[in-house]
């Protein structure tokens, strides 16, 4: 083994030796003075020309720990120090020079060994220890170039072939490895040997960037331990299956569909035992249930072999696939492709116990699936009780181009160590094709490894060569030790190759023709190992074909049975979602208002804080206020509402948590869900006090980190696993839910339709234009309704008890204007038998408005009260005038429909100008469109021009979706058509709003006007 390179800095060293005594060095800049910043070189000078000699430092000064010194001078001062009096130097180093004399005077072969050359020694052990991975094995093909750091060369410490064979002892206090106290005197070759096997081998390990001692001592001992990895005959037969199983599978699949696109595993074949015996290690560790997120490459490979999708069922979507028919008129959505789909299932492990593996539904966006998967994960640990969060772990499988690249991967990671969001650690496997699509690692990354940005985590990363599968297995059992330690994230990069193309049908001579060239004569890791256990006698050759054998048959069995299969039952209803109805099933609306008793019990609670607690005067000054609105039953405002159906369903047993930038408080300094003693600092959530021994998570709120697609899919994932519970996302402001677009594109808006997940997920989107600009104005509704898949020119079945219009809607999309109302559709959410995403555009200025108050009585369920009706109180898909209009109104000229905040505008202009021919009636629920309702008030003004009056511009806004739809509510009653609707609202604009508060105020003004002038509106489509 070569240790020592040709032109290395051996030489340099001994020249500057031999100039030393003569001279002493220092540093100079040369060149320009803006040179001088970036380049230096050494020169030499006379003795005349010396710098000073530093003064001799006090030895009671002396009390740097061992790891700082670095002076040889300084060493031999305290290596004097401590043999007049050990007293007199750190006790690190009084343990060091006790280690040393101790090992010296026992051991005649080290006794010429200088404190210099046991520091310098440390110093070559800790270069590997850094930098051993860049010396290692880690690419399959060979065809990296790495720059071997210098700092692995012994000669740089001033060592030679002549001190190979000199023994040598390193033992430091409080580190484990090689460098503990109890390590026996070794030659200098033998630690060579050592460090070299260590992390030069096929893993190379990074965890030097970690802070902690302790975590690196642990991996230090797992490491560099002297007995090498060794498995034995039974193990290697169950790891040699597994690889056999991948392989076969991949094989399997190309002859019988040749021309298909399946994203094969060709190249990484060692991912399926690396991951069957993580997850074997897991269960031996406590882990009982995993979560797994991944991309499209080897997801058909994880699906048949790991979660253990039936073969059959997965050959047959091969083939087309059919829908299933168990039931007459059966929901199946639309579907997806094969390799998008999720599944879940208990797999026995090897070491005898059951395990639930769940493969989240991922689009083709790579790693948007990332925040899903620690959601669900953590929504796991909360209803398993799980607080160790050590029985549900979360896997995320990436590549190599998408870790290094999309930024959903940072944020997902920095969520692992937030309170309310860790799950204790995710495990994360790179399927490191050393390619992206056609993209070279040069260009696709500034980074050396695509994994560098997990070390902003301490995360310890283990590179490890694909075609070694027990170095693979190794890896990933290592994984699994250390996040059930010390349960933080940790990551595993398989440097594989791809086989194939990006997908079988693609050609990748094309831009990689070097490296296709090299794969093509490639063997494949099934070949390497089972030619590693031929020549090592452990397994015959017959032994091989048996399990070859087996497997093809096996597949071949399976394709054969999926010709006649066809899907007979649900997947997506997990235990916890049994009894709720798909979108063919009809379920009926339930009541949501509350008993008053209970009202007023929740109200108490929410509104009353220790007589101990001191808070804010103007906040204490705010709960006073809110308990005169429970007492009198008057003025109930937005936050009391909303607080009182967080209470109301935590009675009722569910689960509530809501998260988002600064929704403790809330951007408006409205919520103030979460008080701080202005003296101690404590904290106090009333919501954790409604009921008699609450589990401190029953209720959450969780300000987040400056993130909206990374928190948007953790909550969206934490919604999925269970469905009672009312899981709610806010937006800071709803313009920067736009960062977030692929959560609502991919997932929320189509999820049900493509995979059958269905989420009740609430989104918090604050809207309204009060003159706050272009970025702080619209939540985008347009974005939203536009994706509603509801037929804007068929009316649905509107039957007053069973509702399937909502069912069959994809989801809901409401502009709420009353706290009552706000109470009622979030407890809706919960009070049905499916779910639906629920869109809200969140008021700004109604918060505080004087006319945006509920009485108590509009959420209690009392006959006779403010809200109750025939179908008893709910929520209000639309209000009607407020003027105490009949059934028939001949005599209202127009008919004005509006929503959100703009309707107290216009009230306010139609009491000025004593309007009183004008009808105003609020569309609450836009998505899915109301049409019984407002056919009800169509009818109820027989001659009334009909008006869609809006704040913003006519190309944003609900105008685009309202007009075909109430344009077919009209003809439907004989009134006009979709030309007939008279537009208000600014006319098309780029942005979403003026930036300028006057013209603000101007185009405001000129809406309300306009909405209730006297003369008839003319033209249609016009601002």
């Amino acid at each position: 083994m070569v240790w020592f390179r040709a032109g290395s800095r051996v030489a340099k060293l001994a020249v500057r030796r031999t100039l030393s005594q003569s001279g002493s060095y220092v540093a100079r800049a040369t060149g320009s003075p803006a040179q001088s910043r970036c380049f230096q070189t050494t020169v030499f000078r006379t003795k005349a020309q010396s710098a000073p000699v530093p003064r001799p430092v006090p030895l009671s000064r002396l009390t740097d720990s061992f790891l700082d010194g670095t002076s040889s001078v300084y060493l031999e001062e305290l290596q004097r120090a401590w043999e007049q009096d050990p007293n007199s130097v750190d006790e690190s180093w009084d343990n060091f020079f006790r280690n040393f004399v101790g090992q010296a005077t026992t051991s005649p072969g080290i006794s010429g060994q200088t404190i210099q050359e046991s520091m310098r020694l440390l110093l070559l052990v800790r270069a590997y220890q850094v930098y051993g991975h860049m010396k290692a094995k880690i690419d399959p093909l060979g065809l990296e170039e790495r720059t071997i750091p210098d700092d692995l060369d012994p000669g740089l410490y001033g060592f030679s072939e002549a001190d190979l064979d000199r023994e040598f002892f390193v033992g430091v206090w409080r580190l484990s490895g090689f460098l503990s106290e109890n390590r026996p005197v070794q030659t200098l070759r033998a630690i060579l040997t050592r460090l070299e096997q260590a992390y030069c081998g096929n893993i190379g390990f990074e965890y030097m960037h970690i802070a902690d001692h302790e975590k690196c001592n642990w991996l230090r001992d797992k490491i560099e331990t002297p007995t090498s990895t060794q498995y034995s005959r039974d193990r290697r037969e169950v790891i040699l299956d597994r690889l056999i199983w991948s392989t076969q599978f991949e094989n399997f699949l190309a002859a019988k569909w040749t021309a298909a696109k399946r994203f094969g595993l060709e190249g990484c074949e060692t991912l399926i035992p690396g991951m069957k015996e993580m997850f074997d290690r897991s269960a031996d560790l406590g882990v009982e249930s995993i979560v797994i997120g991944m991309s499209h490459r080897g997801r058909l490979n994880v699906l048949g072999n790991v979660v253990r999708k039936p073969l059959r069922q997965i050959f047959s979507e091969f083939s087309g696939g059919t829908k299933p028919v168990d039931e007459v008129g059966l929901y199946t959505g639309t579907g997806d492709v094969k390799y998008h789909l999720g599944t879940s299932y208990d797999r026995p492990t090897r070491g005898g116990k059951r395990i639930h593996l769940s493969l989240v539904a991922n689009p083709s966006h790579l790693e948007a699936v990332d925040p899903l998967v620690v959601g669900k994960t953590r929504a796991k640990q909360y209803y398993s009780n799980d607080v160790d969060r050590t029985k549900n772990m979360g896997i995320l499988i990436h590549g190599d181009g998408s870790f290094a690249g999309q930024g959903v991967v940072y944020e997902t990671l920095h969520l692992s160590a937030l309170p309310n969001y860790t799950t204790g650690g995710t495990i994360h496997i790179v399927v490191n094709n050393q390619v992206a699509f056609t993209t070279d690692p040069t260009a696709g990354r500034s980074s050396q490894y695509c994994t560098d940005v997990a070390k902003a985590l301490s995360a310890p990363i283990f590179h490890v060569n694909g075609d070694d599968v027990e170095a693979v297995v190794h890896a990933c059992e290592l994984a699994a030790e250390w996040r059930q330690t010390f349960h933080t994230d940790v990551v595993v990069d398989i440097v594989c190759y791809r086989r194939f193309g990006h997908n079988e049908i693609d050609e990748p001579s094309f831009t990689q023709p070097k490296m296709y060239k090299v794969i093509r004569n490639h063997p494949s890791a099934a070949e390497i190992y089972q030619k590693k256990l031929l020549e090592s006698g452990q397994v015959t050759k017959e032994e091989i074909d048996k399990i070859n054998s087996k497997v093809l048959s096996i597949l071949n069995e399976e394709f054969l049975a999926s010709k006649d299969y066809v899907p007979k039952r649900r997947d997506w209803l997990s235990a916890y979602w049994a009894g709720f109805k798909s979108p063919e099933q009809l379920s009926r609306i339930r009541n949501t208002g509350v008993k008053p008793e209970i009202l007023k019990n929740v109200g108490k609670a929410i509104t009353t804080l220790p007589e101990t607690f001191k808070p804010h005067r103007a906040v204490k000054r705010i709960f006073e206020d809110r308990a005169k609105m429970i007492e009198s039953g008057e003025g109930i405002d937005w936050a009391v509402a909303e607080s009182l159906a967080f209470a109301t369903l935590l009675v009722e047993g569910n689960h509530v948590r809501l998260s988002g930038q600064d929704v403790e408080r809330g951007t408006f300094s409205h919520r103030h869900s979460v008080l701080h003693d202005q003296e101690t600092g404590e904290r106090y959530c009333p919501l954790d006090h409604v009921i008699m021994n609450q589990d401190e998570e029953m209720f959450t709120v969780s300000n987040s980190s400056l993130s909206e697609f990374g928190v948007l899919g953790f909550e969206l994932g934490y919604s999925m696993e269970n469905p009672n519970s009312l899981i709610l996302w806010e937006a800071q402001f709803g313009d920067f839910a736009n960062g977030a677009q692929v959560m609502f594109d991919q997932f929320l808006s189509s999820g049900e339709a493509k995979w059958l997940r269905q989420t009740g997920l609430v989104v918090l989107l604050p809207h309204g234009y009060d003159g706050q600009g272009p970025e702080h104005s619209s939540a985008r509704m347009e974005r939203f309704l536009q994706m509603s898949d509801d037929n804007p020119f068929v009316i649905p079945e509107m039957d007053s008890t069973l509702r399937t219009q909502i069912q069959e809607c994809n989801w809901q999309v409401v502009n709420v204007t009353t706290p009552a109302n706000y109470f009622h559709v979030l407890r809706r959410q919960i009070h049905r038998e499916f779910r639906k995403p629920l869109i809200v555009m969140a008021p700004k200025n109604l918060l505080r408005h004087k006319d945006c108050k509920s009485n108590l009585s509009e959420f209690d369920d009392v006959e006779g009260h403010p809200g109750f009706d025939k179908q008893g109180t709910r929520f209000k898909r639309l209000i009607k005038d407020q003027n105490l209009h009949s059934d028939l109104e001949e005599g209202i000229r127009r008919l004005v429909l509006c929503s959100g905040k703009l309707y107290y505008e216009l009230d306010e202009q139609r009491k000025k100008a004593d309007a009183k021919d004008v009808a105003i009636c609020r569309v609450e629920q836009l998505c899915p469109f109301p049409y019984d309702l407002v056919q009800r008030e169509l009818k109820r003004y027989p001659n009334a021009e009909i008006v869609w009056c809006q704040e913003e511009p006519m190309n944003m806004g609900a105008y685009s979706y309202i007009a075909p739809r109430l344009g077919t509510a009209m003809k439907a009653l004989k009134r006009g058509n979709v030309d007939d609707i008279k537009y208000v609202g600014r006319a098309p604009s780029a942005a979403t709003a003026t930036g300028f508060y006057m013209v603000h105020t101007k185009e405001q003004n000129e809406i309300v006007h306009k909405a209730t002038q006297p003369e008839p509106i003319n033209l249609s489509h016009t601002a």
